[in-house]
């Protein structure tokens, strides 16, 4: 009888065996004609982020359609590589692709499980995770498990364990917006693979399985379980020690903020970044290609530019006084409404808050995570003249914007004004820092780049130049007075006036551009003739055809700030053109450089082509610059410029004690205001206006608006940026002159009465007799008034 039950078993299960084998070499024949073809993955080429990066390596920028860095298996961490495998196949370098055993255990798993409402329990190994990441879709069928077990053992065959393992651990989603391991490390932790913890790895490794459920912020608790049940599958398979474990559980899970890991905002500056590099390679090479940009913007400078124009265009808002709060809300709803308010309006490091509590002489601010602050009036003299309570422009539910500054919570409001900086390297043209406008979440309209305004007084040095070019020399004399100019027929007279209305009467060229003279600059103009003027302007960048017309002198003719600053570092770099740039070089996926801003060539720089003629020769670089001028009359420019810092209108700038020139800008009816300037080693430019032009004022001008921020800006650089003095270039003389009469003198230079004035070689005055006789008796009648004085007491 037993033989009989035995046999009968037997049978069964002979036949249930090979009915499996029929039924899976019939699934097998069925579903192996249409199989994908898995040789694409010779060639994977996934969409990986762009990276951008500052000039000290920051990250400052992300752009990407999947958060991807590739990352070759070899350049991980051994405690990465294991961590993932522990969590999820164990057995992936031992089975052909599909791990049988896990089959089973799944299949018994989950007929133990039903009626128990579990989820189902998978047996796919890694292997079968590539294929259905790489090949097939995430539908839930029996053709697509036997396609994937197919493809899974095929790929085996034909491809190394290390090869597929590289291929998951780039390709997988562990959520935060990462593709792959080294985006997951970066935006979880701000970590490169090689500094991740084991129990980093472990958190990584535990995602796969359901990444929004096991991120801490969601459920703490939940990720910490999974985290640690990786950790003692690593400690099971003697992929960790004792005491690592023990240390990687006790570990609390730290997840990086957005802003730890962009720690430089550099909005403006990165948008023309994506804008060049979209428009020479396309969006699909920017947002796929993995590409590692690095630029010139320096963070410590962009911070303090974008400090300093903030700064002053606050100080000009608040000037016109408080005009009305964001939005009045129902404060019983306060939290819901505050958040939708910090989605569309939040500006950086300005909290938005409503006033739940009203006082005379304060006012209480409530956030939406419900902390509250208090606002004195007597730290608001701006917000509006002569008011004695806050009740007279303030009720509550008003949602305002709070800055704390030194302990202190400041009403603020968004300027109606606007402007831009931009701080540039003016031996090569490497852009240091740009500032586009207040903010860029409010406008991402590049003020820097894209805003053609009209630059008043800062293209005068253009118009001199072109005298200087022609052989005047700075000390020639000439008429501040009133002035008619015949502009054509059908024209009438150009009766240009100085800013104040008054005149100077006799004055030197030089002073005509200290004091920023506009008669002065109209008579040059007449004397050069407006086709040299346009023609220096076209040279110099600032305009591309410029009209010859006379209004064109004082900076009715608009142009961009980036124009400018560039045809300003001209001067600075002794005639020569640099061509501004935002990136040093782009290195493409797999680290080839394929973009260099760098234009030069090292001279003596190549040892291998190097003979006895040229092996003692000091290495130099031969820049390809374009000669926009003389470098003797961009020299006698810079000498003008620097008159303007020391007794002109830029005068202000003297207080940074540093080597500096540079030129302050108002155009007609103050509806912008300039200042372009610096030294050998940086150049600055800043103008302010509204965006839709219109008065700033009376009294408003570059030397009182536009020149503060510069000032702003250099006080925190000045130590670093003010060792280059200019030097002296060959073919020039330095004259002491008088600079009421513009006379030689031999009177000792004292920046002021007599001036150290620069002169082309032939051009400089000589002393002659007369001179020495009129300096004699000048000095015998001041000697004797001296005395007089000393004697009487009363001259």
């Amino acid at each position: 009888m037993y033989k009989r039950i035995f046999y009968l078993i037997s049978l069964i299960i002979f036949f249930t065996a090979a009915l499996g084998i029929a039924t899976l070499t019939y699934l097998i024949n069925y579903y192996h004609q249409d199989l994908p073809d898995y040789r694409q993955l010779e060639s994977y080429n996934p969409p990986a982020v762009t990276r951008v990066y500052s000039h000290d390596g920051k990250l400052i920028a992300e752009y990407f359609k999947e958060n991807r860095i590739f990352v070759p298996l070899n350049m991980m961490p051994k405690k990465l590589i294991n961590a993932f495998i522990a969590a999820e196949d164990q057995n992936f370098y031992s089975h052909p692709g599909v791990d049988y055993t896990s089959v089973v255990r799944a299949i018994i798993q989950n007929m133990l499980n039903v009626g128990q409402n579990k989820s189902l329990v998978g047996g796919s190994t890694i292997t079968q995770q590539v294929v259905k990441n790489f090949l097939l879709t995430n539908e839930r069928t029996m053709a697509r498990k036997v396609k994937e077990a197919i493809l899974a053992f095929r790929i085996t065959q034909v491809y190394s364990k290390d090869r597929i393992i590289e291929l998951y651990l780039n390709q997988i989603y562990l959520g935060n917006g990462a593709y792959g391991v080294a985006s997951a490390a970066l935006s979880y932790f701000n970590k490169s693979l090689d500094q991740l913890t084991v129990a980093e790895c472990a958190f990584l490794a535990g995602l796969p399985k359901a990444p929004s459920t096991y991120h801490p912020r969601n459920n703490y608790a939940r990720a910490k379980a999974r985290r640690d049940y990786v950790i003692d599958r690593m400690y099971e398979e003697n992929m960790i020690t004792d005491d690592e474990a023990k240390d990687a559980i006790n570990s609390k899970i730290q997840i990086a903020s957005k802003s730890d890991i962009i720690i430089t905002h550099a909005d403006y500056f990165a948008e023309e970044v994506r804008r060049f590099i979209a428009e020479k390679y396309g969006t699909q090479m920017l947002y796929e290609g993995g590409l590692s940009v690095t630029t010139s913007v320096i963070p410590e400078l962009q911070n303090y530019a974008e400090a300093a124009l903030k700064k002053g265009l606050i100080n000009y808002d608040q000037r016109k006084g408080y005009r009305k709060p964001i939005a009045n809300i129902d404060i019983t709803n306060l939290e819901k409404e505050l958040k939708i308010l910090e989605k569309d309006k939040r500006i950086n490091n300005w909290r938005i808050g409503a006033i739940t509590k009203l006082e005379d002489k304060k006012a209480y601010v409530t956030f939406s995570n419900k902390q509250i602050a208090t606002v004195d009036l007597e730290d608001h003299a701006w917000v509006k003249a002569n008011i004695k309570s806050f009740t007279d422009i303030l009720k509550i539910g008003d949602a305002i914007y709070i800055e704390k500054v030194e302990n202190k919570n400041l009403l603020r409001q968004i300027p109606e004004v606007s402007g831009a900086m931009i701080a540039l390297n003016p031996k090569n043209g490497k852009v240091l820092a740009m500032i586009g406008g207040f903010d860029y979440k409010l406008s991402e309209f590049n003020r820097a780049t894209q805003a053609w305004r009209q630059p008043g007084s800062t293209f005068k040095p253009f118009v001199y130049l072109s005298a200087l070019e022609k052989g005047y020399t700075p000390n020639m004399i000439l008429e501040d007075g009133p002035i008619e100019i015949y502009q054509g027929p059908g024209l009438p007279m150009w009766r240009p006036k100085n800013y104040k209305g008054d005149f100077l009467g006799p004055i030197t060229l030089r002073t005509g551009l200290e004091k920023s003279r506009n008669t002065i600059t109209a008579r040059i103009s007449q004397m050069v003739g407006m086709s040299k003027v346009a023609e220096v302007a076209q040279r110099f960048g600032i305009y591309e055809n410029p009209p010859k017309n006379f209004a064109t002198i004082l900076g009715s003719q608009e142009t961009t700030l980036i124009k400018m600053i560039t045809a300003f570092a001209a001067f600075a770099n002794y005639g020569k053109m640099v061509t501004p740039s935002l990136i040093d070089y782009i290195e493409d996926g797999s680290g080839k450089t394929i973009f260099n801003s760098y234009d030069g060539e090292c001279i003596g720089c190549n040892l291998i082509e190097a003979n006895k003629d040229t092996i003692d020769v000091k290495p130099f670089i031969n820049r390809k610059d374009k000669i926009a001028t003389d470098e003797r009359t961009a020299y006698q420019m810079l000498s003008i410029l620097q008159g303007v810092v020391e007794r002109g209108t830029a005068q202000r700038a003297k207080s940074l004690n540093i080597p500096l020139f540079g030129k302050t800008g108002t155009t007609n009816d103050s509806k912008d205001v300039w200042f372009v300037g610096g030294n050998r080693d940086i150049i600055v430019g800043t103008y302010i206006g509204y965006d839709t032009p219109r008065d700033l004022g009376q009294r408003v001008t570059g030397s009182t608006l536009a020149l503060p921020v510069f000032i702003d800006f250099m006080e925190n650089i000045a130590k670093e940026y003010n060792e280059t003095e200019f030097y002296v270039p060959e073919g020039i003389r330095i004259v002491n002159i008088d600079s009421q009469t513009g006379q030689i003198t031999q009177a000792e230079a004292d920046g002021r009465h007599v001036i150290k004035e620069v002169f082309k070689i032939g051009t400089e005055p000589k002393i002659t007799n007369d001179l020495l006789q009129n300096e004699a008796e000048a000095d015998e009648k001041e000697n004797t008034s001296e005395d007089l004085e000393d004697n009487d007491g009363v001259y």
